[in-house]
């Protein structure tokens, strides 16, 4: 059939919401300022520029990937795909906390952000990779893109999402 139908939030515990997404937006900005002021290069306009950068970034991957199901004929829901797309910042935030303290401790901040980059990067790729197998039907339009493809795009779209909004020139 590929039809899909939803349960309330209350009755499934894996129903996407917007605030663990929102909420680590807002620590990986704050992350973000706390690096810049250990380097002394804090300014106000800072926040607003990342938290631009992020929202834009997401914005632009959100469509991108809702041009994806257009053209296989799936249904997908907006703030479905914003909560997906939105948990790289729990990684992008543990990538600057870890960039940091070892940093502040050891002087090897690049590095272990890096470390750690690898890691939550490839972690929200499969969280991605398994999200968008399921909410794609099996069968898609015949003419469109096929499913593996776009579903191994989308996850490998995190790598370079999470690269870009990376904000690393001030680690020690």
């Amino acid at each position: 059939d590929g039809t899909f139908t939803y349960a309330l939030p209350q009755q499934d515990e894996n129903a996407p919401d917007l605030y663990i997404p929102s909420m680590s937006l807002l620590t990986y900005v704050l992350l973000c300022a706390l690096c810049y002021g250990n380097a002394g290069k804090f300014d106000p306009e800072v926040l607003p520029e990342i938290t631009s950068k992020c929202v834009v970034t997401q914005i632009l991957e959100v469509i991108a990937i809702r041009v994806g199901f257009y053209l296989m004929e799936a249904p997908v829901a907006i703030l479905d795909l914003i909560s997906y797309t939105g948990y790289k910042y729990l990684g992008l935030s543990v990538n600057m906390l870890s960039g940091l303290t070892v940093g502040h401790f050891l002087g090897y901040g690049h590095r272990s952000y890096y470390f750690t980059y690898l890691w939550t990067a490839t972690a929200v790729s499969y969280f991605i990779l398994k999200v968008m197998a399921n909410c794609i039907p099996r069968r898609t339009s015949a003419v469109g893109p096929k499913r593996q493809f776009m579903v191994l795009g989308f996850a490998g779209s995190q790598f370079a999402t999470c690269w870009f909004v990376s904000q690393t020139s001030f680690l020690e």
